[in-house]
């Protein structure tokens, strides 16, 4: 079952998302995204999956493409590398860096548009500078930040549960 945090829908079974996302969703690499820890356990292809739902919620709600909002959410972090184990080649942080790889891996793998290449882009937008230039892109910028605030919280409290 594909669930968002703090929803209870099947959101395979919510046309006018999953039909954005579809593609996404059951591609293999992407997939691969569930084999990735992201925010104290929660996997890096769960934080996309609430990122890009509630992205399309509040992008639809504020009359501004929906579905670009979805699918920038889902790839927004499509980077597949552990990213405790930086490379030391690399120049750069990972905060700065992993928009940039994250919009490499899935313009080779997927048509993406201006807008959801900036969403992916600028997302960590104000901590690195690639400042958004559409309205979708400041949604992202919010919304990323909330998801990975919510993950944490949730897992901090089901962690102190079971002491």
């Amino acid at each position: 079952m594909l669930k968002a945090i703090f929803s209870r829908k099947d959101l395979s079974e919510t046309p006018d998302y999953y039909n954005c996302v579809r593609d996404l969703v059951e591609n293999r690499c992407v997939e691969q995204l569930k084999d990735f820890s992201h925010h104290l356990g929660t996997s890096r292809f769960q934080h996309c999956v609430n990122v890009s739902y509630y992205n399309f919620l509040i992008c639809r709600k504020l009359g501004l493409d929906a579905r670009s909002g979805a699918r920038a959410g889902l790839l927004h972090d499509f980077f597949l590398y552990n990213r405790q184990e930086k490379d030391p080649d690399i120049k750069g942080s990972h905060i700065s860096l992993h928009p940039i790889v994250a919009f490499y891996n899935a313009s080779e793998l997927f048509s993406i548009n201006e807008i959801e290449g900036d969403m992916i882009v600028s997302h960590m937008w104000p901590l690195a500078k690639n400042f958004p230039r559409h309205r979708e892109s400041f949604v992202i910028t919010f919304v990323d930040k909330f998801c990975a605030l919510s993950e944490i919280a949730l897992t901090a409290v089901r962690m102190a549960r079971k002491k």
